[in-house]
């Protein structure tokens, strides 16, 4: 008998990227998150296929945050025909609107490049989307307070709450009517507690059915994250080296500039020339500073004693292409912190390709690496890497500093469950590795004693309660 309500796993189980989960409620379908598949080419080639059926009769699209992984899809979704409206936070709307258009730009700046270089597969290389339906999609937004509940179709209400992984990014309840009525929540991506910038992750209070994210489900950070920065600019700067750090524009930019005015003002690390080589990265942090509501205590008081909170003492933004190809000319030691966070595009390429054969360079990768990124590859060892078209030898120290993630670890996410009034009917664990979402399964058995399974690819559940 098939089940009153169901969620059908679309992307974003068994790997960390491409969130997708279609929710059937009677008629009405939902989708929770719209994200790019990134990463090993298998994932990337599904893009280019209707991941979501007949999506012209989707009735709703609800977004947990701004992140690619979890929306970089929506242009493609609104080439198909999707018309309805896409229901998110007032910060994630504003993030979109610079990002959407972005990652379109970066889809045609992509294909353009390997045409003109010829090493493009298919001739001509095409992007995945435009950005007419970047600006299509836009239209689709919807803002809606934290702590609201509102209607996304006919039966299922939803509600956010703050989930402390980037700025406004949410958990989502959806309450779905019926027969059965059954209150599904989504955790999206939980961030850390006491964090720097913003509130920490939100509690909720129940759940009957619950996909709870498990990128380091099998893991604790490591201890003091300002330590060993210090340590790792202090290192760069005496061998006069360029520290590169990769970092996604969004979350990861402004949490790096904040450690490091805070090591700057501490006397704890040299103030060294900070080039902010991303536009979107720029853009971002001014939406930062303009939504209070997620703001930390130590943010609102740096801004209203009047101090820039996400500025170093030297500091420099490239927001054009002559100003990022400057620092090419650069001599160190001084810092570039450029996009994107796992080295899957954007600037950050160009950088790679003339910095990783230095042997004074430094890269340091501040998040989480996804298998088949050259990210991943530069922190398993790799002795090259084969960047914008050309095979690069590493020389370079290559640097890992998972202390700063922005994804709640394993104990994070066993605090966050212990506060649910009652154990969930089931919980699903979405958004992590084989490895990861394995140890985290069996930890919430062993500890919690609760019944969990682990997201399987195009499986689809139940989530009656």
């Amino acid at each position: 008998m098939k089940a009153h309500h169901s969620v059908e796993f679309l992307g974003g189980a068994g790997t960390v990227t491409g969130s997708m989960h279609l929710v059937h409620t009677g008629q009405q379908r939902v989708l929770l998150d719209c994200g790019l598949l990134q990463g090993l080419k298998d994932l990337r080639l599904r893009n280019w296929s209707e991941r979501v059926p007949d999506c012209a009769t989707l009735d709703a699209v609800v977004l947990s945050h701004a992140h690619l992984d979890h929306t970089g899809y929506l242009p493609r979704l609104a080439a198909a025909g999707f018309r309805g409206p896409v229901y998110c936070t007032a910060a994630t709307a504003d993030l979109l609107n610079i990002m959407l258009p972005d990652a379109a730009h970066l889809q045609e700046e992509q294909a353009e490049h390997a045409n003109f270089m010829g090493f493009a597969k298919h001739k001509p290389a095409l992007p995945l989307y435009t950005a007419s339906d970047a600006l299509e999609a836009l239209d689709r937004l919807v803002p809606r307070s934290y702590g609201q509940d509102f209607p996304v179709a006919d039966g299922v209400t939803a509600h956010f709450r703050r989930a402390g992984h980037i700025l406004g990014s949410a958990t989502v309840d959806l309450e779905l009517d019926g027969k059965q009525p059954s209150r599904l929540v989504f955790s999206g991506d939980l961030g850390r507690p006491h964090q720097p910038i913003l509130r920490g992750p939100e509690p909720v209070p129940q759940a009957d059915v619950l996909l709870l994210e498990s990128t380091y489900g099998n893991r604790r950070h490591a201890g003091d994250a300002a330590q060993q920065l210090a340590d790792i600019v202090t290192e760069t700067a005496r061998r006069g080296g360029v520290l590169v750090i990769p970092a996604f524009a969004v979350g990861r930019t402004q949490s790096v500039v904040w450690l490091l005015r805070e090591l700057e003002e501490e006397g704890r690390i040299p103030a060294l020339p900070t080039y902010v080589d991303s536009p979107l990265a720029i853009d971002a942090t001014e939406i930062y500073l303009r939504h209070p509501e997620d703001h930390d205590l130590g943010m609102e008081t740096l801004l209203d004693h009047g101090h820039h909170p996400l500025r170093t003492r030297q500091y420099h933004l490239a927001r054009t292409r002559d100003e990022s190809r400057a620092l090419n000319d650069l001599t160190g030691p001084f810092i570039i912190v450029s996009a994107s966070g796992m080295a899957t595009g954007g600037r950050v390429l160009h950088h790679l390709k003339l910095r990783l054969p230095e042997a004074r360079t430094t890269v340091l990768l501040v998040g989480f690496q996804a298998a088949g990124t050259r990210g991943r590859a530069l922190q398993e060892g790799a002795k090259t890497l084969r960047v914008l078209g050309a095979e690069v030898p590493v020389r370079a120290r290559i640097e890992s500093l998972d202390g700063l993630s922005a994804h709640a670890d394993q104990q994070d996410l066993l605090d966050w469950l212990g506060h649910l009034e009652r154990p969930p009917h089931r919980v699903w664990l979405v958004h992590g590795e084989e490895e990861n979402a394995g140890a985290l399964a069996q930890v919430i058995r062993e500890r919690l004693v609760w019944p969990v399974g682990i997201a399987e690819d195009r499986a689809t559940v139940s989530v009656d309660a």
